[in-house]
């Protein structure tokens, strides 16, 4: 799965004022992570509100997306839920043809046993060939992945090929890499520790600040992987500090503050989430303009 080595980015879900898609702002997201040199894109994550958008506008995303990519980059598609049965049905009716990989959360609200976790995602390697990258980010899920569950399924399961691991932990992270396969990749969900995740034996990143910085944080990630450790931390450091904006409000409503500014798409988000304050959109816009 070389497609998947490198940064991938979770792409937002643009809104026009009125709430609907914004069909034109998601194709300018999508061109200006493809030309900045992003190495695979993600629809319908978290990031993409995907937990608001109906049946229907989840497709107009995803032939929005793949008719805007041209094919010049892999896609991988979230798929996932807390309904076992839910999230097995999707993957037998969507059309996965153009996507290289699902992405398919821990069950949230839930809280399932461990045992739970490897039962659930038993049941869905089983109903789809398609490769499965597993999601774990406990600050959203409630329950956290252990990496001994992780190692049983990936052990278990050839089309298991890869984690999102969001704990922010990177002694944990450690963990998995050790434990799993060798030819399993450990992507980084947490874009703060990026750069520590790789150089530990990581893969590369399912980033959110890399689709509103693409150009510098994907530079980052390659100089990782190629073990230049010195100019990939010069550019952690001058990115960190939007790291932490985007996300002290809430993802997404941070980088689609990022994008507004930018002018690439506005900054709308759907209930329950809202906009950043003010003195948030200022201290981002700062940023911006000393980048």
């Amino acid at each position: 799965m070389k497609q998947l080595i490198g940064t991938g980015v979770a792409l937002i879900t643009p809104f026009n004022i009125d709430f609907s898609v914004d069909v034109a702002g998601l194709k300018k997201v999508v061109d200006f992570n493809i030309s900045n040199g992003i190495d695979y894109l993600v629809i319908l994550g978290t990031t993409a509100e995907s937990a608001t958008l109906t049946w229907l506008e989840k497709q107009l995303v995803i032939d929005t997306v793949i008719q805007e990519n041209k094919g010049r980059l892999p896609l991988v598609l979230g798929v996932g839920g807390n309904n076992t049965q839910a999230v097995i049905e999707e993957l037998r009716t969507r059309d996965l043809t153009a996507f290289t990989a699902v992405l398919s959360v821990s069950p949230m609200y839930n809280k399932p046993t461990q045992e739970g976790i490897f039962q659930h995602f038993n049941a869905i390697a089983n109903a789809t060939e398609k490769p499965i990258i597993l999601y774990n980010v406990p600050g959203r899920t409630a329950m956290n992945m252990l990496p001994d569950t992780v190692a049983r399924l990936a052990k278990a399961h050839t089309n298991i090929v890869a984690i999102k691991e969001a704990k922010g932990d990177i002694v944990q992270a450690m963990e998995l890499i050790s434990k799993c396969p060798d030819d399993f990749l450990v992507i980084s969900g947490d874009d703060m520790i990026t750069l520590p995740m790789v150089l530990a034996g990581g893969v590369g990143v399912i980033s959110v600040i890399g689709e509103g910085f693409p150009a510098a944080f994907s530079e980052m990630v390659r100089l990782g992987l190629d073990r230049k450790v010195d100019e990939a931390y010069d550019i952690h450091y001058r990115i960190a500090p939007i790291i932490d904006y985007i996300f002290a409000e809430g993802n997404p409503a941070g980088i689609k503050a990022v994008f507004n500014e930018l002018a690439i798409c506005g900054a709308t988000v759907r209930l329950p989430l809202v906009g950043v304050t003010k003195e948030l959109r200022e201290k981002i816009n700062l940023f911006i303009a000393q980048f």
